[in-house]
């Protein structure tokens, strides 16, 4: 395994890179970091060159304060690479990462997967979790161990569990990851969104598309997954059952079959 910092526009943004074959992009969620892909990370390096960093904001990654884009950074850390194209996994704020970066740069996508992703323009009409009221006053009260705690059971515990019935270590890990978001992250300018929005380009898209989504995952995370398949076409929808919004994190061997399964396709 290589890793490093790519200086990109100011910014340093810590990467690490193995094994050897096509590229392979892991871009992480907004509650965790590079660390989400621990089960994924080395199985995936043994058929392909597998490329994680630290998304801008995360303490690994310095940067000013600005004006910014998330795809664009990774476009221009790609650049530093030497990438020209690769196939790409973005999870919830990774992958709308993942899917502006491909509307903007359609030549450098091979293929996409999306899991339980977000997606800029897309409004969803239905009740927010019931903890977003109290994690809206927590946060304004500066008390980070409840925000982190909230945000737990909104996305890891999703609205269907208690924190107990999350297995494998997955909420102490995620935990960890999100206070270190909450405490050390790099202060950041307002971000560039895509215009116009995601959703109303997703015909645009041509990359070979896979959606992945657990069942257990929020009513919104759910909504918007059925959107991207409904209009990426020839897109291919997967449900892990008994997953919430890391399904990676959860049923590891499940997710890594279903991601080598359809990139085999696509080689």
């Amino acid at each position: 395994m290589a890793n490093g910092f790519a200086e990109v526009g100011g910014a340093k943004f810590y990467y690490e890179v193995a094994g050897a074959g096509r590229p392979l992009v892991l871009v992480h969620a907004g509650i965790t970091d590079r660390r989400m892909w621990d089960d994924q990370f080395h199985v995936f390096a043994r058929y392909y060159r597998v490329i994680r960093y630290q998304r801008r904001g995360s303490a690994a990654t310095g940067a000013p304060a600005g004006a910014y884009s998330q795809h664009q950074d990774l476009y221009h850390l790609l650049e530093s690479l030497g990438i020209e194209r690769a196939f790409f996994v973005g999870c919830s704020q990774g992958g709308k990462t993942a899917i502006d970066f491909t509307l903007e740069h359609p030549e450098k996508t091979g293929a996409l997967i999306l899991v339980a992703s977000a997606l800029s323009g897309f409004t969803f009409a239905g009740q927010m979790p019931r903890q977003w009221q109290e994690l809206e006053l927590a946060d304004a009260a500066g008390d980070t161990e409840r925000v982190n705690e909230l945000e737990m059971q909104i996305w890891v515990d999703g609205p269907h569990r208690a924190p107990e019935q999350v297995g494998l270590g997955v909420r102490e890990r995620v935990r960890e990851m999100n206070y270190i978001a909450l405490t050390k992250s790099v202060s950041l300018g307002a971000e560039r969104q895509l215009e116009p929005t995601a959703a109303d380009r997703l015909g645009e898209i041509q990359a070979p598309t896979q959606i992945i989504v657990g069942d257990l995952d929020t009513p919104q995370t759910l909504a918007t997954a059925d959107f991207l398949a409904e209009r990426i076409r020839g897109s291919r929808k997967v449900v892990m059952s008994g997953t919430a919004h890391l399904p990676n994190m959860e049923r590891p061997e499940e997710f890594n079959r279903h991601v080598l399964t359809f990139l085999s396709g696509h080689d």
